[in-house]
Formats: C-alpha cells, structure tokens, sequence
C-alpha cells in the first residue's frame, strides 16, 4: 500500500506557515502484534512511510544548521531531503502521547530497555517485538525516523528477513573539501582493520588510496602521534558494498596501540539536517490528525546513549523550536547521556558515532561547555552559559527535562559535569525545568555477558530499566498533569557522594579481585580550528563515592543496592591480553558477589561481610529486598507492577549465587546461563 498524504493543515493556517514537511507518503499500514490487546488501549498498528522535507536556508530557525546554505537547493531556494519514519499507535480514536524514540545508529533502542525485547530485523511487527507490551499498555504512540547516515551495512544471515536499519540520506555540502581523521585500535593483532566508528561509516578519501594520507601511532590518547611510513600501510577496499573502508599495514597493527588516519575528503553530508528532520517531523505530528486518529494529547522525545546526547545537541542550537517558534516536544528524557551531548552531530564532515570515552576518541567533539541547565562559569574561557540557553520558544517556554545517568558514565562519560561546575569545584543545581538522577552501581546498558572477556571482571548485574519505566510515566505527567516527578537525585560534592577518582581508590575495599582503575574520563577542551583540533585545558570530572562495600553512595539507590548481593562498580578493567591495561570497558562495571558464608570470606581475605552474616535465611534477604522495591514505589522510582519482577531477579540471583563454587571464574551463573 502506498499513497501520498499532501500536507494537511493548509486549513489550519497558523499551524502550517512554517511547516517544513511538505507531504507525508504511507508506504505500509499493517497490524503490529497481531491478535494482542493492550489493556485499554487494544490493538496496536504499524504505520511506514516517508516525509519529505523543505528547508529555507535564510530562515533564522535554521541558521544554526552548518553548511544548509551550501546545499542544492529548489527553484523556490529551498533544501529538499527526506526520511524513512515508523509509527506504532492504537487503531482507536483516542488522543495519545507521542513518544519520539531517536533511534540508536539506525536501530530502535527504547523496546529492547524499556519493554524488554527488541524488534526482529529492527522492524516491530509480532507480539514478541513488542516484550511485555509496557509502553503500549501506558498508551504511547511511538515514532521512529532515520535521523544519521554513518549506519554501516550488516552482513546478511542465510534464512533470515534482511534487517531495517532507519538511515538518513542528508542534503550534501558539493565542493566542500577537508581533512578527516579516523581513530581506531584492535583488541588482538591483525593485518586489515575497519578505521571507521563503532558499527559506523566514515567519509573516505577523495583520492582514492591517497598518497599523501597519513597513517600514525601513539600508546595513549594524549601522547604524541607517531607517523607510519606510507610505503608500510594501504587500503584495502570495504568488506561489504556500501561498508567502511579498510587500512592494512606491513607486520599488523598491534593491540595497546592507538591508531590514527587522516586524508582529505569532500562533499560533507549536512548531518544537522537530520536534526531538523526530526524537529520537523514532531512539529507536523504534534498539530494534525494522521490517518483517522487525533493529534496526540502530549508529545516527548526518548534517546539512550547517542540518541540522548543527539537531543542534548538539539536544545543546545535550538532545534526543539520549530520554524514557528513552537516546542516540537514538551519533555525529553535523556538516558545515560554522560556529559550532556552539546556537541557533535552538527558540524563539517561530522562523524555522529564518534563518542570519547576514558580510552577513545578523545579528539571528537561530543560534550563541551555548557553542560549544566542552569548558567554556570567556566573559569578557563570566563563565559556563562547554560543548556538551555537557546532552547525556549517565542513564548520563553522550556521543555521539561528528565537526564540519568548510571555509574559507568561518571568514569567513561564525564557525568559528574551535568552536576557541577566545569572544574569540578562546586555543585550546580538543575534548573526548575530539569530533573537528573544517577543509576548508582548500574552500567550503561543491563549487563548479561556470560564471561569476563574481554575485561577483568563479571559485568554489573544491576537493573537500572525498572526505574527508567517509572521516570518515563513520571514525565508524561508531569508534562500533561502537571504532577511533580521524583526529586532529583544525583552524587554531588556538598554531601561527600561526588569525589575524586584518588580518593576513590584509597576508599574502595581491599582483598577483591579487582582494582579500581587511575584515572576516568577528562575530556579537554577542544580547537575545531585544526585537524586533529588543537587540545585545551581538561574538565574536572568526579566520580561516585564508594561506601564500605565499594558501592558507590548518593544518587537512586537501586534495590540492587539497598539489598546488596556484592559490590557493583561503574568501572570494569580492560583485561592485559586486550591492551591498554589501565583502561577501562566503555560500556561496562563490575559485579562481585559477597562471600556466602563467613568462612569462604575470611579464606578469600574479603573484607565484606558475607551473605549469611546479612541475611541468615533466604525469607530474610526476601524481605529486605521487598522493603527496598517498596521505599523506591513510594519514591516513584518503581512502578507497583514492577514490584514482582524485581522480586524474581534479585532472588533467582540470590539462589544461583549460593548455589555455586565461588573457584568457578565463569560468569555465567549471574544471569541464569
């Protein structure tokens, strides 16, 4: 089915002035989840199509968007594009709250977190796509659009439905030529790599194997960049057609190394266009009716990781303010977006996969000052500035704001800046539009990796999602009713909860199995001037406080922390074999259960009190745990149905851990594998 809808509102006149989508054209309308009813909301559709873009480069809404002026552009004078978009909604008239998902290097992120299962071939069709049917039993419409074009190709499965990643193809800044650098290093030796971002495209050179590129080396990020004889190394063409390109060197690359390419591209793509796709997309959705229902009651932005950052970068140009100067969203929820994301995303030849981390990509520009909602001074260049300083309608509205963060991001994310100042001197609360919180003890994704390779330790086994659905309900009433959501809750300075990465390390307990590493994530301040940019002064960032446990204080005490079965970091070493041995995983902490009995603790020479000396019969961690999950309901940081879940986790891991043989390395057992 396809059929094209021209724009709808030339009847509601004020709406569409500014309307930069032209038509919208309905390629699939389908059940999703077919034969399945949620609650009062029933059945649910699937809804593909296509919107199609126009963008008047001397608007001023859209002068914060690099290179629009360098576009091809219409008779009218306008930039032309469009993007691929999904919508899942109930097939009833009722009005809704549109919940925009930014999806996640072309994969839809918020179905695998927040309903626990993520889409087949990322294109939600079945029952089992939509989990246990959480934000679809809440009455969410969810919408879906490509956004990014650095989404590299897969290799296909025999027998299996090629997947549908969502990727934009942006207007093109034509003549535009510059230098690109492409970080890159390798966990064991090999001859051809990939030098492109994580699961990521790059622009290739505009000479094809270049001869004046220039390959270089360096053992940590700040070190002095070694060059490569350009006789030893070569590219290599892509893996897959439409994949990123390959470099090979004489001899191998080498892991413990960092490894750097740097050439000269052209034709940028204008990647915040992208940007304005979605704003626009929302502005559209946000004022007209769409195939027979309403239009939605609410409208809330989602992102996790990038995708929160890409909504941090939106607020910082602007670009949740569409060309009427209307919100396109009335609140956003910005999940484990470390520093804030006010950078990236858009500028020339901007790479939006690239992210630094405590090893990493230290030269991308993700997060700068400001980082905080409310104005803060930065005492290097001596401005003020906040967040939200360009992010307020015609009508000095904000949108409310929801920023977590789990404890990985205050070590490989700079998180602690959302909080304080940029030299790490003093706190700053968020504005009254905002609210922050930090997932302590929690990584940044849900942990289930069965072994400790290619790290020292067992991942994390905290379940930061459960809050994360309660804080999603929280902001749609806040933004609809009113209603106040949770207090913030986050590690600051003032109260001890916030300290630095030395102090961390004297504090953490002893007699482990794992080491706290030297430092975190100290993202200098950055010259887009120069290729690599020329490095400033870093920004101080802290980390959690750790308790007598090693569980890191302050913040939302997670169930898994008021009832604890081990010692939950933010932190997890790279394993030596891997390289870089005094890094840490960019996603990942550490779980080490306690001793089950008093003896295996004072044999281990673990200074932890064991599991029998905390709770001597099962029904007694039962209870502590039930205490737990019922003081987080009564913060609103646990929903009353998800009260027995966090019951059957934390005691199926109660179990497996007395069940086994702590000389057992394997991780495994922590997740019922």
């Amino acid at each position: 089915m396809k059929r094209t809808l021209v724009a709808l509102a030339i009847a509601a006149a004020a709406a569409s002035t500014h309307a930069a989508v032209e038509r919208i054209e309905v390629t699939e309308r389908a059940p999703f989840a077919p034969g399945v009813t949620f609650g009062e909301y029933g059945a649910y559709e699937k809804i593909r199509g296509v919107a199609y873009y126009a963008l008047d480069p001397k608007a001023a809404a859209n002068a914060a968007i690099v290179d629009l002026t360098r576009a091809p552009r219409d008779k009218k004078g306008r930039v032309l594009f469009s993007s691929e978009f999904v919508l899942l909604r109930p097939t009833g008239p009722q009005q809704t709250t549109l919940l925009y998902d930014v999806n996640n290097r072309g994969n839809i992120a918020i179905l695998g977190q927040v309903n626990g299962r993520s889409p087949a071939q990322n294109d939600p069709t079945t029952a089992a796509d939509a989990g246990d049917g959480f934000l679809m039993r809440h009455g969410f419409s969810l919408l879906f659009s490509a956004w990014t074009w650095d989404v590299a190709p897969t290799v296909p499965v025999a027998g299996t439905p090629t997947s549908r990643p969502l990727v934009f193809a942006p207007p093109i800044a034509k003549g535009v030529k510059g230098k690109v650098y492409n970080e890159f290093t390798v966990n064991t030796p090999t001859d051809i790599v990939t030098y492109a971002g994580m699961r990521g495209l790059t622009y290739e050179p505009a000479t094809p194997n270049d001869p004046h590129a220039q390959l270089t080396q360096r053992p940590r990020p700040g070190d002095k960049r070694k060059p490569i004889p350009r006789s030893a190394w070569k590219f290599v063409a892509p893996e897959l057609q439409g994949g990123p390109g390959r470099v090979q060197l004489e001899g191998g690359f080498q892991h413990d190394t960092i490894y750097e390419i740097t050439y000269v591209a052209k034709d940028p793509y204008i990647t915040g266009a992208g940007l304005a796709g979605i704003r626009d997309l929302l502005s559209y959705f946000r004022d007209h009716p769409f195939e027979g229902a309403p239009a939605p009651r609410n409208v809330l932005m989602f992102g996790i990781s990038q995708s929160g950052r890409l909504i941090g970068r939106m607020m910082h140009d602007g670009l949740n303010v569409d060309e009427g100067g209307k919100l396109v969203f009335n609140g956003a929820y910005l999940q484990v977006p470390g520093a804030g994301g006010s950078a990236g995303f858009n500028s020339r030849f901007a790479q939006p996969t690239r992210h630094p981390s405590m090893l990493e990509e230290h030269d991308y520009p993700a997060d700068a000052f400001p980082f905080t909602s409310a104005p803060a001074r930065d005492p290097v260049t001596g401005q003020t500035a906040s967040t939200l300083d360009k992010a307020r309608d015609k009508q000095g509205n904000l949108p409310k704001l929801i920023v977590a963060n789990t404890s990985t991001e205050f070590w490989n994310r700079g998180a602690s800046l959302v909080g304080t100042t940029p030299d790490g001197e003093r706190d700053v609360a968020p504005a009254d539009n905002v609210r922050i919180y930090g997932f302590m003890g929690a990584q940044h994704y849900v942990g289930r990796s069965n072994k400790r390779a290619p790290f020292t330790a067992c991942v994390s086994t905290s379940d930061h999602y459960l809050p994360m659905r309660a804080l999603i309900v929280a902001l749609d009433d806040w933004t609809v009713n009113g209603k106040q959501p949770p207090a913030s809750a986050y590690p600051s300075l003032a109260d001890g909860t916030l300290t630095t990465v030395a102090d961390y390390r004297a504090i953490f307990p002893k007699g482990l199995g794992i080491t706290p590493p030297e430092q975190n994530l100290r993202e200098p301040r950055l010259n887009p001037g120069m290729v690599p940019p020329k490095r400033g002064e870093e920004y101080e960032t802290r980390v959690p406080t750790p308790d007598a446990d090693g569980n890191d204080r302050g913040g939302v005490r997670l169930v898994e922390s008021q009832a604890p079965l081990g010692t939950h970091t933010g932190w997890n070493r790279r394993a030596p074999e891997t390289g870089f041995a005094w890094a840490t995983s960019r996603f990942d902490g550490s779980f080490v259960p306690f001793a089950r009995t008093e003896a295996e603790r004072i044999a281990a020479g673990d200074p932890r009190p064991s599991l029998e000396t905390r709770y001597p019969t099962r029904e007694d961690y039962a209870a502590a745990v039930r205490a737990a999950a019922e003081r987080q309901i009564a913060a609103g940081l646990l929903l009353a149905e998800d009260l027995q879940r966090t019951m059957t986790t934390n005691l199926g891991l109660y179990d497996r851990i007395v069940a086994h043989n702590p000389a057992d390395t394997d991780c495994g057992y922590l997740f019922g594998k």
